[in-house]
């Protein structure tokens, strides 16, 4: 199974690249550094390929916001404190926050919708949103294409060792989780003080 997975990406690399890259992001962008590093793929295109799927992949959410309001409203309701988070950082910081949302877990996919419930320029945005994407392909390739040998023998060692990786993995994870938790009652909490005063 492992070895027909990286068949396929060797066949078909980009448009795996592209489609993971709308749908997730770092790990296909990882796996596209680690291939460009082995020459089963290539450096620039891998970074151009990755930035374009980021790119359409936050125009969706961008306009799934703009036409869907009353639908967001209905659905989504269980998440309306992230889309107040997300309002907030918006006011407080403008565009910068487009360029910083890829970031931010628990809101990638919430901040382009809530943006585009708000009357901001979709062309701006798309702007914006283009080359945020191109940077944040380059900033999670690089390091891959560059240490590509390391993370490979990491990868081999840690399927060997799984038994180590997967209580690691387990904590990092749940680190990041923790992390953006703790950072999401805090912006709530700003946001409280600031209406009860």
């Amino acid at each position: 199974m492992e070895e027909l997975f990286i068949g396929w990406l060797k066949e078909y690399g980009y448009a795996i690249l592209y489609l993971w890259s709308i749908l997730e992001g770092e790990m296909g962008l990882i796996m596209g550094g680690i291939m460009s590093h082995t020459g089963d793929m290539q450096y620039f295109m891998t970074v151009f390929v990755a930035g374009l799927g980021g790119f359409t992949g936050d125009q969706i959410y961008f306009y799934v916001g703009r036409f869907n309001k009353g639908f967001i409203q209905r659905k989504l309701h269980k998440q309306r404190l992230k889309f107040a988070i997300a309002h907030l950082l918006l006011r407080k910081y403008g565009w910068p926050i487009i360029f910083m949302q890829r970031y931010m877990y628990g809101l990638r996919t919430v901040i382009p919708m809530s943006i585009g419930i708000t009357k901001y320029s979709a062309k701006k945005f798309a702007l914006i949103n283009l080359i945020s994407a191109w940077v944040w392909a380059a900033a999670t390739v690089t390091p891959a294409y560059f240490y590509g040998a390391e993370i490979l023998n990491l990868l081999a060692y840690a399927k060997q060792h799984w038994y180590f990786a997967l209580p690691i993995a387990g904590g990092f994870l749940y680190g990041i989780y923790a992390y953006f938790q703790k950072l999401e009652r805090h912006l709530l909490q700003k946001r409280n003080d600031r209406f009860s005063k």
